[in-house]
């Protein structure tokens, strides 16, 4: 079930903060043919969250899902999940706006589909806190500012997707690399510098993160920075104190890791768990 609590709606896209209710595993088709879908998931998403273009790949076929996604306009994504609760800021773009900022059609190649399930750009996230903020306390001229913050996202989208060569991942690192450094990053630690996840994948550090960039659209750092944070997310959906998971997680101390918590996900530790708390009610 999809609650909408919030929404503004501007000629280039619609906002709205939602709440899904998953009483039972999730398995449903996301198909939109007017907008390009934006997801961003404000608390942790539901586990075992995984997705399959089933127009494009194999039925079999399910990626896992983070916590920010894109479906393109005329994609059917059919999604799977654990049962539990969320709550996102979706965003509909006119599919417009991103191909007139281009100089040809965007051929969604397996490489992007798959990208696009886990968006791990800082510039696409920070504006999406920005419409999520908006639409939560609308102020003065909040039509004009939300128009403008599409605009913005419509040009970070255009890059991001123009980063993403098409065809096979040229300089890419191999998929069993890839996987060792998605099982690393998943575990409850400090992060790994780059000269372990290399050390790890039997690499030089400029070969890792050149052969990242390329398999993955974004910067090795930018992505141990976004896993870390969605393990702090579930951490902070269970009894342990901040100060414990701020340790745990390889913070320097509680200060830290609100610091860094707020600056990834626009709230303070406190905040999201209370979010939380008033989720699951």
């Amino acid at each position: 079930m999809m609650t909408i609590e919030a929404e503004i709606r501007v000629p280039a896209a619609t906002v709205q903060l939602v709440r899904f209710h998953l009483a039972e595993p999730g398995n449903h088709v996301l198909r939109d043919e007017k907008a390009h879908w934006l997801d961003l998931c404000l608390t942790p998403r539901p586990r075992n969250a995984r997705a399959c273009y089933r127009d494009r790949w194999s039925p079999h076929r399910f990626e896992p899902i983070g916590d920010l996604f894109m479906v393109p306009s005329g994609e059917a994504m059919h999604a799977r999940s654990d049962c539990g609760r969320q709550a996102s800021v979706v965003c509909q773009l006119r599919p417009d706006l991103i191909q007139g900022s281009l100089d040809s059609a965007v051929e969604w190649t397996d490489r992007r589909l798959e990208a696009s399930l886990d968006i791990a750009n800082p510039g696409i996230r920070n504006l999406l806190f920005r419409l999520a903020g908006e639409a939560r306390h609308p102020g003065f001229a909040s039509g004009m500012l939300v128009e403008l913050i599409a605009t913005q996202m419509v040009i970070e989208l255009s890059r991001y997707w123009t980063s993403i060569a098409e065809g096979p991942a040229v300089g890419g690192l191999a998929s069993w690399r890839l996987r060792l450094i998605d099982e690393r990053l998943r575990e409850i630690r400090q992060a790994p510098a780059l000269t372990e996840l290399a050390t790890l994948c039997n690499l030089s550090v400029r070969q890792l993160t050149r052969g990242f960039r390329a398999s993955r659209g974004c910067s090795i750092g930018d992505y141990v920075e976004q896993c870390r944070i969605e393990n702090a997310k579930r951490l902070l959906d269970t009894g342990e104190t901040i100060k414990t998971i701020s340790y745990s997680m390889g913070f320097a101390s509680p200060s830290s890791f609100s610091y860094a918590f707020r600056r990834a996900t626009g709230a303070t530790p406190r905040q999201f768990r209370q979010r939380l708390v008033r989720e699951s009610r």
